[in-house]
């Protein structure tokens, strides 16, 4: 009968009675948890197949294909997987999906990139807010920002993905792409001052 290998644990019951030695292995899972991250974004990002709610095309049929849009425009990888996970957060975050995008890619991307993903909401708005009786041009409240034209452009991508008949590319073509980009993070409050994750076992 096999068992699963027991994996180590910290011995505190509360943070101000930890040690070197609990953190050390708490960092040792972190860093084991973090590496497994674009496959729980990816396994998220397929639960958006078949919510359609009204649409012409599921949530996930639209990220496909905004992100196909983009590359064939000769987006980059990493504007690439920002279409890609755009409206990752719609199944949590129904009335703010795009904060819970620009948060997962916030650590990983650009300032301009996660500026972007973070307001789209808005500026995607241009092409229906009307329809609901909003202001459609609530994005001009950014007109001065100097992502203000960016996100124009991503969003005439977003608001052009939503054709049943168009070819997109199946996940596993992004999927490289999202590890590239995930592999290592750019900003995070638990990064040192050269940008690069501590070491505790080095410390004194």
């Amino acid at each position: 009968m096999e068992t699963s290998e027991k994996k180590s644990q910290a011995s505190f019951t509360r943070m101000d009675q930890a040690t070197k030695e609990d953190f050390e292995i708490i960092a040792r899972e972190g860093i084991h948890f973090a590496s497994l991250l674009p496959d729980r974004i990816l396994a998220h990002l397929k639960q958006l197949d078949g919510s359609v709610d009204g649409f012409p095309v599921s949530r996930f049929e639209h990220c496909l294909q905004m992100a196909t849009m983009c590359e064939k425009a000769g987006k980059d990888e990493e504007y690439i997987v920002c279409a890609l996970l755009h409206d990752i957060g719609d199944l949590l975050g129904s009335f703010n999906h795009a904060d819970i995008a620009a948060a997962i890619l916030k650590p990983v991307v650009s300032e301009k990139n996660h500026w972007i993903v973070q307001h789209h909401a808005i500026f995607q708005g241009y092409y229906f807010f009307h329809h609901l009786g909003l202001d459609r041009n609530m994005r001009d409240q950014f007109s001065d920002h100097p992502y203000y034209d960016a996100c124009v452009e991503f969003c005439k991508f977003d608001q052009a993905a939503f054709n049943p008949d168009y070819p997109s590319l199946p996940l596993a073509h992004f999927e490289p792409m999202v590890r590239r980009v995930f592999a290592e993070p750019k900003s995070s409050i638990y990064l040192t001052e050269n940008g690069e994750m501590p070491n505790i076992a080095e410390q004194a």
